[in-house]
């Protein structure tokens, strides 16, 4: 083997390294405020179903920007877009930090949600900066620095709450911070890497149309990939934005303690994508790690589904409705908490060691399944098509990521907190029986 095939084999990771820093700074900024949503609606006295529309708005945004930004990205190139969405992005922050109501709330959400959906450009971006074998582990780098943020995000969150007696306009400026760190970085640090400059068939072609969606569908692979990333989504999407609700049910476990399983599944995704994903890709190929990413994430939710109804051994039900309650002006009256908690009599180890036993593949599957799909969509795709079929897919996770709180949300009320989870898994399955016959790449 030549010089010069070894060195194409190699990810040139000094010249990713600043959309990998662009997205984590990002992405930091965002995590920060996501936990803090719920509680920042209920103060102006939204009842939960408005609460999850609220949570559907920011991906429901980015299901109609990333389409757009992605093929304005494909004429105009990476960098003009980063900046101009990044300041979109500041300006939501620095609106939800002076929101004095309902409506307020939901604008910061809806700029935020359109300038969000850049995430398509800085796949494009790294696309643009590795070939056919070092894409995935590039992709799955994005993925580790989504961990990474998501990680840290809340942590920073709850400092920030502790130092300032739980003031949230607090924790809005901090991600404003970050988001204007990150506009700087881009302005400052990031090179355009569309080096051939703009396409004239991208410059003919309308920024965003649902039929872009639907002519990336009529292509049998492409089509096939992003209903894998729609279902995906909806399955993991909803395990994440549901997973507390679950544990405080079934388990007994307050926010420290669903937070500690957060970071410890943040961590074994951040080892996954940014060290284990690129050598699989390598040696067994992206067609491998979808169909292994498919199935033990299903395990891994129909695992969770199974989880015995036992709480954890230190589960104290008067404390846990105490810190639901929270302190000081923001606190409200137990009486009005309406959640089922589990009978502390039945405490023991056996359903949180089987949770963790089930996070393992869950975490495993979804920390594989994004950028290996991407990967493969993007070889399937034309060259010059490139950003754009990131758009499409960026689009189809954000409307799954819309619709999946309000899937499981509405198999929770109605049938309880397993359901939710088992159909998510059982979902994936089917998805994993007909995999190996479409996916041919």
């Amino acid at each position: 083997m030549t010089a010069e095939n070894i060195t194409t084999e190699k990810l040139d990771f000094k010249r990713i390294l600043p959309v990998l820093v662009i997205v984590l700074v990002d992405l930091m900024g965002l995590s920060i405020i996501i936990p803090l949503l719920p509680l920042y609606a209920a103060r102006f006295g939204s009842p939960p179903l408005v609460i999850g529309i609220l949570q559907a708005t920011y991906p429901m945004m980015q299901f109609l920007g990333a389409p757009i930004l992605g093929r304005l990205s494909d004429r105009f190139g990476r960098k003009p877009v980063l900046i101009a969405s990044q300041l979109g992005t500041l300006a939501g922050f620095i609106l939800l930090g002076f929101a004095n109501s309902l409506w307020l709330l939901f604008l910061s959400r809806v700029i935020d949600g359109l300038s969000g959906a850049n995430i398509s450009t800085a796949q494009a971006a790294i696309s643009d900066s590795t070939n056919e074998k070092t894409r995935t582990q590039g992709l799955g780098l994005v993925g580790a620095a989504f961990g990474v943020g998501f990680v840290l995000g809340p942590i920073i969150a709850f400092i920030v709450l502790a130092a300032t007696g739980q003031n949230y306009q607090a924790v809005a400026f901090t991600a404003a911070i970050f988001s204007l760190t990150s506009l700087l970085l881009t302005a400052f640090w990031f090179r355009e890497t569309l080096v051939e400059g703009a396409d004239p068939s991208a410059a003919r072609k309308r920024p965003f149309s649902f039929g872009a969606i639907k002519q990336a569908l009529g292509q049998p692979t492409i089509g096939f990939l992003l209903i894998i990333m729609f279902f995906y989504q909806i399955a993991f999407g909803g395990y994440e934005q549901l997973f507390s609700l679950f544990t405080l049910t079934r388990l007994g476990m307050d926010a420290r303690d669903t937070s500690g399983l957060f970071v410890l599944a943040g961590l074994f995704i951040i080892v996954v994508q940014g060290g284990l994903i690129g050598r699989w890709s390598r040696e067994k190929g992206d067609r491998w790690l979808v169909l292994m990413g498919l199935f033990t994430l299903a395990i891994g939710l129909i695992g969770t589904a199974l989880t015995p109804a036992v709480p954890i051994p230190w589960y104290d039900k008067a404390k846990v409705l105490e810190s639901m309650a929270g302190q000081g002006q923001f606190r409200v009256a137990i009486s009005s908490i309406n959640i089922n908690l589990p009978d502390q009599d039945a405490r023991g180890w056996l359903g949180i060691i089987w949770l963790l036993i089930a996070s393992f593949p869950a975490a495993l599957g979804g920390g594989v399944l994004h950028p290996a799909v991407n990967s493969l969509i993007t070889k399937s795709a034309n060259k010059n098509e490139v950003g754009g079929m990131l758009g499409v897919s960026t689009s189809v996770y954000s409307l799954a990521n819309a619709i999946a709180p309000l899937f499981y949300g509405t198999l929770f009320q109605w049938f309880g907190g397993p359901v939710p989870f088992l159909a998510g898994g059982l979902i994936l399955a089917i998805l994993w029986f007909y995999a190996p016959r479409v996916v041919k790449v």
